[in-house]
């Protein structure tokens, strides 16, 4: 049995956060001392304390701790340092996103506007026969799981998938969470649906303004406001239905960022067409 004080020594765990462990039920001492009041640990606690160590530098709280330690399957546990892992991972994301926002500000106080000018076209999209994959996602840095369940079904159903596959988002309005989204893989003919795939055929759009972002997906944002002066300036169009997307070059094809190419499209109308479906 070792004091306390000895027991941190040996630990490296401070007697305060021991006796902060003793208070909340995570690693009550093995004995104490009835005559001088003295907390007595054994060496057998050392891994129970490791493992408080390892869920506490896990990102765990007190609760979820306690949790953790009374669940004898381990499994569960791993499963829980798996949600943990991912819940850093999107810390991780947001934070880096924060980080580039940063930038930005930097260059528009220092520089000017700095902003991009991206050239908008109309052109005529036909229906396509597509594989179809919609769920709605928690955020859209999720879709990119969605792409490696529609390849990992297509390799697997023996899916010939030909010509460029987009996205459509069919919510009406920017989502930070919940989105809705829809990955479309062109396909020469047609399968049995299956495990939430579906085969279908794209609505035709006959006018689909479309402009080409290069570079990392942060300039997506500026792709947009280029095509809100756009309609302001064309004011005899106005937008209705799903936007579409397309990467062409991105992670998965092309390692520097710089080199990313997506195609925004957005579907248009001009003032006064009573073209279905409108959402305005």
């Amino acid at each position: 049995m070792f004091k306390i004080g000895e027991f941190s020594r040996l630990t490296q765990v401070s007697v305060r956060m021991l006796r902060y462990y003793d208070e909340m039920g995570l690693l009550k001492p093995a004995h104490i001392d009835s005559w001088t009041g003295y907390r007595m640990y054994s060496v057998e606690q050392i891994p129970l304390l490791n493992k408080i160590l390892y869920l506490r530098d896990s990102g765990f709280g007190v609760a979820e701790i306690a949790s953790a330690l009374a669940c004898r399957d381990n499994s569960l546990i791993t499963k829980q340092l798996d949600g943990k892992y991912e819940e850093i991972c999107k810390t991780i994301r947001d934070e880096q996103e924060k980080l580039e926002k940063i930038k930005l500000a930097k260059k528009e106080i220092l520089y000017g506007t700095g902003e991009m000018h991206y050239n908008v076209a109309i052109k005529s999209i036909p229906e396509y026969q597509v594989l179809s994959l919609r769920k709605k996602i928690p955020d859209y840095y999720c879709e990119g799981g969605m792409w490696q369940e529609m390849s990992a079904f297509a390799r697997e159903q023996r899916i010939s998938v030909s010509g460029e596959s987009f996205s459509i988002y069919h919510d009406m309005e920017f989502k930070e969470r919940d989105v809705d989204v829809e990955l479309c893989a062109r396909v020469t003919k047609t399968g049995r649906d299956g495990s939430g795939f579906t085969y279908r055929m794209t609505e035709a759009v006959p006018s689909m303004a479309c402009t080409m972002v290069y570079g990392d997906f942060s300039n997506i944002a500026g792709a947009y406001l280029s095509f809100a002066r756009w309609l302001q300036d064309n004011s005899q169009y106005r937008m209705y239905g799903q936007n579409r997307q397309i990467v062409h070059r991105g992670p998965w094809n092309e390692e520097n960022p710089e080199n990313y190419l997506v195609e925004i499209q957005i579907p248009i109308k001009k003032q006064g067409e009573n073209r279905e479906p409108d959402f305005s």
